[in-house]
């Protein structure tokens, strides 16, 4: 366990072993929480909804062992984005905390969930100028940017993120500030960046550090006049390899150095077949689409990938309605067509090219680079009219995927979190070698 003095990274723990015990979270947590300087202050800590797998309840208990005691308020805001509410059990699994608990220890924290598009919730804490925006976005934009956030932020003393960090197709690697924007912001900036990340391309971006995206990201976080500590938590598996505490910024850059190494497979071929197969934790195709963008360097030219998820029904509960409308397609449909589409939600157009990938749109005829189908209780009819492929979920074993890596199959039993890249990348995909990533 290491304590940094410089640069606002005030402790991480990275052990050789790769899994950080629960004293050394405890130890990590003290020296970034110094009792007094939470002393009779309301502190809300932001977490990120179940989409996200990482031990958030171990550093939360270890917080609430701290604060719980000298904070005068001590609550939990759901960074959903446009995501689903949770309940109150699913927070509590989240948290890692029994009924018992919930009813004991933890009975005065407030749970609260995100509200993207509800005016009430929000904030107007200004905006980022179009001259401002050119820069960061290198010239692919030039507009004014409006930065609303969740109201309650502004109505507590301190606010501390807990959140894990993996590579993300729209930011480059998920974590700290994002669990602001767009975490718990408003629809405006959200809608911004998706798009911005996605005329960018998901390939360009995924698994790169510092995006035109996280520039946004962390200049709408310098909005935030409140005290802000962050612990940025690397998963591998169940365990907890990397914790870092500091500011936003700091924490999310020796937590992404971590993630890149752990989270990041190389391959020496493109394949294909991929049979990506969803989690239980992505219920839509919204969250389900991860199975795409993870692995979209690694399909080939031609290819198709399967996203096998028997319990998705839903292509997205909020967005439904948009993306029944649009459907999916690449980048370049949208673009030449802009006039057409740019009265819809532009996180709903992002969120369709990365699913359906890469292609080109020429002479009114759309080609896709690789083909994407549904293997999922979304009916056929439903995934024609969305302009994705179908099968029939009973038809897939997923044995019959396995084991043939070197004829051009992959199988991936658990997707949407690791990423997989070519040791040898393509132009798309960014054309560089592991190492200048």
């Amino acid at each position: 366990m290491n304590t940094i003095g410089d640069a606002g990274l005030l402790a991480k723990c990275e052990p050789a072993n790769g899994q950080v015990a629960t004293a050394q979270v405890a130890d990590v947590v003290a020296i970034a929480c110094p009792p007094e300087a939470f002393r009779n202050q309301r502190v809300l800590v932001i977490v990120p909804d179940g989409t996200r797998s990482a031990p958030i309840g171990v550093v939360f208990k270890a917080l609430h062992a701290r604060l719980g005691g000298v904070a005068e308020k001590l609550d939990v805001l759901i960074a959903l984005g446009t995501h689903q509410p949770m309940s109150e059990a699913a927070i509590c699994r989240r948290l890692e905390i029994s009924p018992e608990e919930r009813a004991g220890a933890y009975s005065q924290v407030a749970f609260h969930n995100h509200a993207w598009d509800e005016a009430a919730a929000l904030r107007d804490i200004g905006s980022i100028p179009a001259a401002e925006i050119g820069s960061l976005t290198g010239g692919l934009f030039a507009m004014d940017v409006a930065v609303e956030i969740n109201r309650l932020v502004l109505e507590y003393d301190q606010i501390i993120i807990i959140g894990p960090v993996f590579p993300h197709e729209v930011v480059g690697f998920s974590g700290g500030n994002k669990y602001l924007f767009p975490g718990v912001s408003g629809p405006r900036i959200l809608n911004f960046f998706h798009w911005l990340g996605a005329v960018v391309t998901n390939p360009m971006i995924i698994g790169n550090k510092w995006t035109p995206v996280r520039r946004v990201v962390d200049r709408a976080g310098a909005m935030v006049a409140k005290p802000k500590l962050c612990f940025c938590l690397v998963a591998q598996g169940p365990a907890l390899a990397g914790l870092y505490a500091g500011t936003p910024e700091s924490a999310w850059d020796a937590a992404s150095e971590l993630s890149r190494r752990l989270h990041i497979t190389y391959m020496e071929h493109p394949f294909q077949t991929i049979l990506s197969c969803a989690p239980a934790m992505y219920e839509e195709l919204w969250t389900g689409g991860k199975c795409m963008y993870k692995l979209e360097p690694v399909l080939a030219d031609g290819g198709e990938l399967i996203i096998y998820a028997p319990h998705i029904s839903e292509v997205c509960v909020t967005h439904g309605a948009a993306l029944l409308e649009v459907g999916y397609h690449c980048r370049d449909y949208f673009l030449q067509q802009w006039d057409r589409f740019k009265k819809y939600p532009w996180g709903v157009l992002a969120h369709s090219t990365h699913v359906y990938g890469l292609g080109t749109y020429k002479n009114g005829v759309e080609t896709p680079r690789a083909r994407v189908t549904l293997a999922t209780a979304i009916p056929e009819a439903v995934c024609r009219k969305i302009n994705l492929g179908y099968r029939d979920p009973k038809s897939i074993r997923q044995e019959d995927f396995a084991n043939r890596q070197e004829r051009g199959v992959l199988l991936v039993p658990k997707a949407g979190e690791m990423l997989y890249h070519l040791r040898n990348p393509p132009p798309w995909a960014g054309g560089v070698a592991p190492g200048a990533r």
